[in-house]
């Protein structure tokens, strides 16, 4: 099994472009993605760009963030915006105060929501008090992501999370009380010591909140982390692959057992409560990205910025904040609609293919897309325009992605 459980290439842009001879229209991205660096501490797992908060200069940077929100509108004035993100690090470890600060530089920067526009905060249990849960939703904010990852201490210390599970259920009262009641929690599998049965026990526990929407990932160990220094010293007691599968088996059956469609690879929700903002993502669609480290993607342009805090704080002083910015190819383009559009579980529209590149998606990948429907990774779409993933490809994502991406630019 390779569960693949990244969200894939990202990225931000500009002018119209030619795409398949057609011009392709650039409007402004309706969705928005904004990144808060901070956390209480590194977990053993995480490669985010994210930094300790002690003796940060947070305030510093969130003028440098309400700066880059200014310059940003004024190169690409957005129209509605129908989707906001705010992830991290830990958005929640801003102090009330803080917090009012952001979401007030947001409103004024991008003052035109979509009646039921989806604004969510990631948040850790134990960073979330009444409070600051009421400064959120006052701010606009009105679905929160929890990072639960598991509903056994034991497991959650060995990971380097802070909160335990009283911290989970508190929050998550809290949110209730606040008005808040779209949430959702992420939860983790293959995690060193877990067994099939911690996994069955805390979707057991998560399936007991009733929460409209879960997430649910296989540990991936990256490089420059705790965790990948332990398994190069083979320090790291990970499950076995057919425990893996057995976990990733079991959560599919328990999440559509308990009424849960499974949309994406790592994503279940009851229906209407699909993350709008991550679909934008997996459609390919455009987006602005805010803050260190960000990754945005406008009208074929792709950004990545300065991901330091400091030197982002004085990179957003002198004008945009940019590491790097590039036009992202047409080739580059489509294999990106293969792969990140195939993690959804409906599949991806080959009809959307065509109206965006005026060409036919079989003509362009013909020779992956045989191979991988005669190894039975994909099946096509019920309704005939286009391709998912089959209960085989479900499991084994990584072929079927490998198998689009860099299919064309190797050609070029």
């Amino acid at each position: 099994m390779n569960l693949q459980t990244g969200s894939g290439r990202q990225g931000l842009s500009g002018a119209p472009e030619q795409a398949g001879g057609n011009r392709r229209i650039s409007f402004p991205p309706k969705a928005v993605y904004i990144h808060i660096p901070f956390c209480t501490n590194k977990c053993f797992y995480c490669d985010f760009n994210s930094y300790v908060l002690k003796d940060q200069p947070v305030m510093d940077y969130l003028r440098a963030l309400d700066r880059e929100m200014e310059l940003t509108v004024q190169a690409n004035p957005p129209q509605q915006i129908d989707t906001i993100f705010v992830g991290g690090g830990t958005p929640t470890v801003l102090t009330p105060p803080e917090m009012e600060f952001f979401l007030a530089s947001v409103r004024r920067h991008f003052p035109n929501w979509a009646s039921d526009i989806e604004f969510t905060m990631e948040a850790n249990p134990g960073t979330t008090d009444l409070e600051k849960l009421g400064v959120m939703k006052a701010g606009g904010v009105n679905r929160v992501s929890f990072g639960v990852q598991s509903f056994q201490n034991t497991l959650l210390s060995g990971i380097g999370r802070i909160h335990n599970t009283d911290d989970v259920y508190r929050s998550l009262d809290n949110a209730h009380k606040a008005g808040l009641d779209n949430l959702s929690i992420d939860l983790m599998f293959g995690l060193p010591n877990q067994t099939v049965e911690m996994l069955d026990e805390s979707i057991t526990k998560a399936l007991e909140l009733g929460l409209p929407h879960y997430s649910i990932y296989s540990l991936k160990v990256e490089e420059n982390t705790l965790f990948h220094t332990m398994y190069q010293k083979n320090q790291l007691p990970l499950p076995s692959e057919e425990d893996e599968l057995q976990m990733y088996l079991l959560l599919m059956s328990r999440m559509k057992e308990a009424g849960y469609k499974q949309y994406e690879i790592s994503n279940f929700a009851k229906p209407g409560f699909e993350s709008r903002h991550n679909m934008t993502y997996w459609r390919n669609e455009d987006y602005y990205g805010l803050g260190a480290g960000a990754h945005g993607y406008v009208g074929r342009q792709r950004h990545v910025n300065i991901k330091g805090v400091t030197p982002y704080n004085q990179g957003a002083a002198e004008g945009l904040p940019r590491l790097d910015q590039f036009t992202v190819s047409e080739e580059e383009a489509m294999e990106d609609f293969a792969m990140v559009g195939l993690r959804m579980l409906d599949g991806m529209q080959t009809s959307r293919f065509e109206s965006q590149f005026g060409r036919k998606f079989e003509d362009v990948f013909r020779a992956p897309l045989e191979r991988l429907l005669q190894q039975g990774l994909l099946a096509k779409r019920s309704d005939g325009d286009g391709y998912k993933l089959s209960d085989k490809g479900i499991l084994y994502g990584n072929d079927v992605f490998g198998a689009f991406i860099g299919h064309l630019t190797a050609e070029v």
